[in-house]
C-alpha cells in the first residue's frame, strides 16, 4: 500500500491478510492461494504489510475491550490515512470485526469475505472455474460462525463449491443451525475447559459421518480445528481439509 501511494496509485481493493494468514503456516497457504487467484484474474489489490495489526477480535472476545479499541484505533488511523474504501479478507473474524465493529470507532469500509469476493468475480465473468479435478468428489462445507450466523453468508461458499462440479453434501447441523468448530470467541488461544468431548471432535465426527472426500471451510481457525479433528480420528489419508480459495486455485491449476 505504501509503495502504491508513493506512485500516486490507489488499489481497487485492500487484501486484509490477518494474523493467521500472516503467521500460521497452514493459513499462509490460504493466503497464497487467494493471491494467486487475484493475480490470475488481474485484480488491482494491495496489502498493508507490516502496517497491518491484529483487528482486535481475540482481545474483544476475551473481554479486553480496552485493548480491542487500542488495536482498532491504530488500524483505523492507517486505513483512513490511505483512504481505503474496500477490503477483502480470508478470515471471518477479521471480516466481522472490520465490517460491524469498526464503524462506531470511525472506520467505515466496504468489507467482503473472500467467498463473496470470488463469487462476484465469477458473476462478472472475470473468474472461470473448471472443476475437472473435483469431479465425483464429495465435499462438505463447514460454516464458520462469524461468516454464517453472525453475517448470514451461506450461499456464496456453496455456490463456489458447486462450480467445482463436485457433490456438495451437507452435515446434519449446517447453515443457521451450524456447529462451531470450537475456536471462536478467543477459545483458539486458551486451554479447553473440562467437559466430556472437545467441540472440534464433535464437529469432525459430524463431518466424517457423511463420508466426504473433502471438508471445505472459509476460516483459518476452522481450518486448524477441523484438521486437528481429522488427524485425531486418523482419517488424514482419506479426508482432506481445504479452504475455498485453495479449492479454486487447484481447479485452475494455479
Amino acid at each position: 500500500m505504501a509503495e502504491m501511494m508513493a506512485f500516486g496509485q490507489q488499489p481497487d481493493v485492500l487484501f486484509w491478510v490477518g494474523c493467521a494468514g500472516s503467521f500460521d503456516d497452514r493459513a499462509k497457504k490460504i493466503t497464497r492461494a487467494f493471491v494467486k487467484i487475484l493475480n490470475n484474474v488481474g485484480v488491482n489489490f494491495a496489502v498493508l504489510g507490516t502496517e497491518e495489526s491484529c483487528t482486535g477480535d481475540p482481545a474483544k472476545r476475551a473481554g479486553n475491550e480496552f485493548l480491542f479499541q487500542m488495536q482498532a484505533m491504530g488500524n483505523i488511523q492507517v486505513l483512513n490515512a490511505y483512504e481505503v474504501k474496500s477490503i477483502v479478507t480470508t478470515c471471518p473474524h477479521c471480516f466481522n470485526t472490520l465490517k460491524n465493529e469498526y464503524p462506531e470507532l470511525g472506520g467505515n469500509y466496504e468489507v467482503k469475505h473472500h467467498s463473496q469476493f470470488l463469487q462476484e468475480l465469477i458473476n462478472q465473468g472475470k473468474l472461470t472455474v473448471e472443476g475437472g479435478v473435483f469431479k465425483g468428489k464429495k465435499i462438505t462445507f463447514h460454516d464458520p460462525c462469524y461468516l454464517g450466523r453472525a453475517n448470514d453468508v451461506y450461499e456464496a461458499p456453496r455456490n463456489l463449491i458447486e462450480k467445482l462440479d463436485a457433490e456438495l453434501v451437507e452435515m446434519k447441523r449446517c447453515k443457521s443451525n451450524g456447529l462451531c468448530c470450537g475456536a471462536g470467541g478467543a477459545q483458539m488461544f486458551k486451554e479447553a475447559e473440562k467437559g466430556n468431548k472437545e467441540v472440534n471432535i464433535e464437529r469432525t465426527e459430524e463431518a466424517l459421518e457423511i463420508q466426504p472426500n473433502i471438508i471445505a471451510t472459509g476460516c483459518p481457525f476452522c481450518m486448524t480445528m477441523m484438521t486437528d479433528g481429522v488427524k485425531l480420528k486418523e482419517k488424514s489419508s482419506e479426508v482432506q481439509v481445504f479452504d475455498l480459495a485453495e479449492l479454486i486455485a487447484q481447479a485452475k491449476d494455479l
